[in-house]
């Protein structure tokens, strides 16, 4: 063996016996962080409350209008405008359409010429039957006739009277030929339009009315015990930010067959933004439960036992079966498993199991 090999061969010694005596800070890191245990988990706890709560049934319905006239013509006349179109908003006593007035204008001049006629002839009748009585008194001509001239003098005076009459009633039908809205509201539908004719009774507008409205609810038939007029009932609408309490204003007597439900009914009076034809959520309540224990939702977490809770011990979390109950604008009643003011956690809930530790970083009051 060569110098060169011999001095190769006594490196390659000295360097595995240094490697040996090396310690292993792997191994030592490891142990390290199993004595210090798992990092915990940042929650934000919360206190078990007591508090009353609303007992309620929740079911979505519709809304009908109660005012929705149709408007139609009242007498028989050709259309000479139409003044509204679909969507529009009107006023009560806005004008709607306009017919042709022609013919009630010469019908009128006729009816008047006939009581001018008439007048006149009343007017020489009275003077005939004063020369008449006149006459009598001396002798000069019967009883009798003085009472045919009386006679005709009162057929002539009803006859006045129905002249008269006739012109009020072609005045009254002329009056017609403007149509003016009964209500206030929004045009559905315009029927028909300028130019055509139509006949009395003929629909020419149909007008929405969004002031006085009926939600219709249909709610299970098992609760027809519990559901009875006059009970609160909270009513919301996609078509409106304003929520409505009001009450039941009337139950429909029979179920109704094809869906085994009671039709609630509630009146919807002078409220902007609610429409006919909307749907509407309908939340009756029914009573008020006192003393009941309200947690978080999202305290509230699924496991394999079933629904948990993780109350505070210390620095860890322990795990708690409870049967739940109510839940309730974000709230739900435990029935078993909690006490009032026991420490839970709240957010940071479905990040734990049982006896993991946790860090605090807001107490939260609810």
């Amino acid at each position: 063996m060569t110098l060169t090999q011999n001095t190769a061969l006594l490196f390659l010694t000295l360097g595995l016996a240094l490697s040996a005596c090396k310690p292993d800070s792997s191994g030592a890191e490891k142990k390290q962080a199993e004595k210090l245990g798992p990092k915990p988990t940042l929650v934000s706890i919360a206190k078990a409350q007591s508090q009353s709560i609303e007992i309620t049934e929740e079911a979505i319905g519709s809304i009908e209008g109660l005012v929705d006239p149709t408007v139609a013509a009242e007498v028989t006349a050709r259309i000479v405008k139409v003044h509204v179109n679909p969507g529009q908003i009107v006023k009560k006593g806005q004008l709607i359409a306009t017919l042709d007035a022609t013919d009630f204008s010469l019908q009128r001049s006729e009816a008047l010429a006939e009581v001018a006629r008439i007048e006149v002839l009343l007017e020489n009748q009275s003077k005939t039957v004063a020369r008449s009585q006149a006459l009598v008194g001396k002798r000069f001509i019967s009883e009798n006739a003085v009472d045919n001239e009386l006679a005709q003098q009162k057929a002539l005076q009803e006859q006045l009277s129905g002249a008269k009459a006739r012109v009020d009633s072609i005045n009254h039908s002329r009056g017609k030929t403007k149509i003016y809205a009964p209500t206030d509201g929004v045009v559905e539908k315009k029927i028909i339009d300028s130019g055509e004719f139509v006949k009395a009774g003929d629909p020419i507008v149909q007008i929405i009315s969004n002031h006085r409205l009926r939600a219709h609810i249909p709610f299970p038939e098992h609760l027809s015990a519990k559901l009875k007029s006059g009970l609160k009932i909270r009513l919301i609408t996609p078509t409106s930010d304003e929520p409505l309490e009001t009450i039941i204003h009337e139950l429909k007597p029979m179920i109704i067959e094809s869906n085994r439900s009671i039709d609630v009914i509630a009146d919807i009076i002078g409220k902007s933004g609610w429409q006919a034809g909307a749907s509407v959520i309908g939340t009756v309540i029914l009573g008020e439960q006192p003393n009941t224990i309200m947690v978080p939702e999202q305290s509230v977490v699924l496991r394999p036992a079933g629904e948990v809770v993780y109350l505070v011990k210390g620095n860890k979390a322990q795990q708690v079966i409870v049967k739940t109950g109510l839940r309730q604008r974000g709230f739900v009643e435990i029935i078993h498993g909690l006490s009032v003011n026991d420490t839970i956690v709240m957010d940071g809930a479905g990040f734990l199991t049982d006896q993991a530790p946790v860090e605090i970083a807001t107490k939260t009051s609810i």
